[in-house]
């Protein structure tokens, strides 16, 4: 993947612009958010931007007045560009850039800029590039004089201008050849989605809003090592780790992309295959930060977003965590969920009672069997011991007499006893 580097001297400042339609709720948090964003690219927020409007402009987002205000205010911030709230039309965006003579991005550039810079595995590499050629494939028209301002900054890494430069018929065919490749990884991600169903080994998977403190939790209960930063999309490759609970019982701990609101529906698209590990999971962990105001906004993001997956018949355990960051803590609820935790995962705090709350609702999707193993079925005895919970075992002449609990899917192993 060809890659265009900014000039790091040369820092994008931009303005960030919003309309807020009546109705809308928590437009302010999405500001808010859309600033960490912009700044997680390495670029500066110089300034902000906001019309209440009935509905946005359809041809160039906001109205006149204030894309006069809006000039003044790049000429006073010595803006490079500015970032819009939402994905725009190409109408808007051609307009827009005609009339302002600048740079004009929005939400959606900035999140697969993101991405781009982030995805490090094979897989990552191809559904970014397969979601940016998607978007630019329906944005083609208001892109082209918008990018062609500047050489480097927010939405050239990944295919950028290179790409932009073909006509639709090419674009096609690069999504085709992408699509073909990862087809490819798919298939082997499905084959090691079996060889861990096949190993009776419980699966939980980890969820939750980017920068919830996923990749935290990871590392700290199973040395996973996994890049976690106090960044949004710090990490987007599933890392999956082993980890023995107290009672003996090994499980598959699955750490995930995160979640954001309105994530842009290409890239929901193109990393569905790693997005949908959690539907193959035994539980869900919903990791969330207690410490944001915003809460309740991201939690409401991280259940739409498994809605959208179709994975909504899971049992979760919500993660309350960084409470460590609170000075006093209230009671926390999660409607949604089979039950709730609260942990600091960075001082490793919780862990106890998160462990004995998977333990638990493991147990609830197992059988409790007495049956007796034939001396020939001791590597099913060794499975058992590993991948469920072995109350007791005696040798006798007719074979291993066992009291165990497996799970529900594996008692057919046990001859349905």
């Amino acid at each position: 993947m060809e890659q265009f580097f900014e000039n790091k001297n040369n820092t994008e400042r931009v303005i960030l612009v919003a309309v807020h339609e009546r109705g809308a709720i928590k437009d302010e948090v999405a500001l808010n958010e859309l600033e960490e964003l912009v700044k997680t690219t390495g670029a500066v927020v110089a300034d902000r931007l906001v019309q209440n409007l009935e509905i946005a402009n359809p041809v160039t987002y906001l109205g006149k007045g204030k894309i006069e205000e809006l000039k003044t205010m790049l000429v006073a911030n010595d803006a490079t560009g500015i970032v819009c709230d939402r994905q725009l039309t190409p109408v808007q965006m051609k307009n827009l850039s005609q009339v302002l003579d600048i740079k004009v991005m929005d939400r959606t550039m900035v999140i697969l800029d993101i991405f781009a810079a982030r995805a490090k595995t094979k897989e990552g590499k191809i559904q970014v590039e397969l979601a940016q050629l998607k978007y630019n494939a329906t944005m083609l028209v208001g892109l082209r004089p918008s990018l062609s301002r500047l050489g480097g900054g927010i939405g050239t890494r990944g295919p950028g201008e290179k790409k932009l430069e073909m006509d639709r018929r090419l674009i096609r065919k690069q999504i085709s050849k992408l699509n073909a490749e990862l087809d490819l990884v798919r298939k082997h991600r499905e084959t090691q989605r079996k060889r861990r169903s096949n190993n009776s080994s419980p699966i939980v998977c980890i969820v939750g809003y980017t920068n919830a403190g996923k990749s935290t939790l990871l590392n700290h209960l199973t040395n996973a090592d996994v890049l976690s930063e106090d960044k949004l999309f710090a990490t987007l490759d599933p890392t999956t780790r082993m980890l023995s609970l107290s009672k003996g019982q090994n499980i598959m701990l699955t750490d995930t992309v995160g979640f954001i609101s309105n994530l842009p529906h290409h890239l929901i698209q193109a990393f569905r295959s790693t997005l949908e590990e959690a539907k193959y999971c035994d539980i869900i962990l919903h990791v969330v930060d207690a410490s944001n105001p915003d809460m309740d906004y991201q939690m409401h993001a991280v259940y739409e977003t498994l809605r959208q997956l179709e994975i909504e018949d899971k049992p979760v355990i919500t993660v309350f965590n960084k409470i460590d960051c609170l000075d006093t803590v209230p009671v926390l609820k999660d409607l949604h969920a089979d039950a709730a935790v609260l942990i600091s995962a960075l001082k490793e705090k919780g862990f106890e009672q998160l462990c004995n709350t998977i333990e638990r609702m493991l147990q609830e999707n197992q059988t409790y069997v007495e049956t007796v193993l034939n001396y020939k079925d001791t590597g099913l005895l060794s499975a058992i011991r590993t991948y469920g919970r072995l109350l007791s075992e005696e040798y006798t002449e007719e074979g291993i007499a066992i009291k165990a609990y497996v799970r529900k899917q594996d008692l057919s192993r046990l001859g349905g006893k």
